[in-house]
């Protein structure tokens, strides 16, 4: 294996979508529509899957409930029974071959109880094995505003600083109550940061203290984009959260392990030049169906 490789991406799916419920108790968050770019619409894990392969890797390991798992198999997984897929209109048909094709990268992996991001990322150490892997949040899609994919501007950016990186976005101070938030020192003004700092959903108060990066515009924060290429070494700080009973807000969280990940190997923040959608609340959602909706009418 080349030092620096990214072949393998974890995408969390296995959240209940508490803030989407009652659509939640018969449609899994991660598997709700949205507009695809091609006309149609898509499971938002088959948008979040592509941007994955896009971005170079090769395997991409999808962590779902085990109440979920044949719904995502079948999404992947199962061709349609021919009389079905001989009804569809060609567009039909050729997004079926489509996710057979993304299928055959896919492998789903089992989060036996749900206890926060942090955990559901743990379900995946084994199928990742010891290698660097790109982890994208199941409940944002991604949209590059250059011909190169969010997640492969990320993946670059490893490959040349060789370790960690996380992409970033800037938000105003009225948002970062709602965010993760990334702070540290230039490289590259306005591109390229050395995260020192992550608070999960500070204060205001909190984020002018200790998460202030000059030169953004007026009273702006660094906040998480929802894509990370992780080293390994990620995995051993989780097993100690989780063996130690750290919760924080009642689950096991990934911010207190990127902490010590950035401590001890270095970690590399990319304000990365796309958009990214939440998908995880109704506000959230609704305003991701406007907004690539109309992006697409216009296109």
């Amino acid at each position: 294996m080349q030092t620096g490789t990214v072949r393998e991406a974890v995408i969390p799916a296995a959240g209940f979508g508490t803030r989407l419920f009652p659509a939640t108790r018969v449609v899994q968050k991660a598997l709700l529509p949205v507009p695809d770019g091609r006309g149609g619409l898509a499971p938002a894990v088959q948008m979040i899957a592509e941007e994955a392969l896009a971005g170079g890797v090769e395997t991409v390991i999808i962590v779902v409930r085990a109440e979920d798992l044949p719904a995502f198999r079948a999404l992947f997984h199962e061709p349609l029974p021919g009389d079905l897929l001989s009804r569809l209109p060609a567009a039909g048909q050729e997004s079926a071959r489509r996710l057979l094709d993304i299928g055959r990268h896919v492998e789903l992996v089992v989060q036996p109880r749900q206890d926060g991001l942090g955990d559901a990322v743990y379900c995946a150490r084994e199928t990742v094995g010891g290698e660097p892997f790109l982890l994208l949040l199941g409940d944002r899609v991604y949209r590059s505003r250059t011909r190169t994919p969010c997640a492969r501007q990320l993946v670059d950016a490893f490959t040349r600083g060789g370790c960690s990186a996380v992409s970033l976005y800037p938000v105003p101070a009225a948002e970062v109550e709602r965010r993760g938030l990334a702070a540290g020192r230039w490289l590259e003004p306005g591109r390229l940061i050395e995260v020192s700092a992550f608070a999960e959903k500070p204060t205001p108060q909190v984020a002018r203290e200790r998460l202030r990066m000059p030169g953004l515009p007026g009273d702006g924060f660094l906040a998480l984009f929802g894509q990370y290429v992780l080293e390994p070494q990620i995995f051993h700080y989780l097993e100690e959260s989780i063996a130690a009973g750290a919760r924080e807000r009642g689950e096991f969280q990934i911010t207190t392990a990127l902490d010590r990940l950035c401590a001890e190997r270095g970690c590399l923040g990319l304000l990365v030049e796309g958009d990214s959608y939440d998908i995880g609340s109704v506000e959230g959602y609704l305003h991701t169906l406007q907004v690539l909706g109309s992006r697409h009418h216009r296109e």
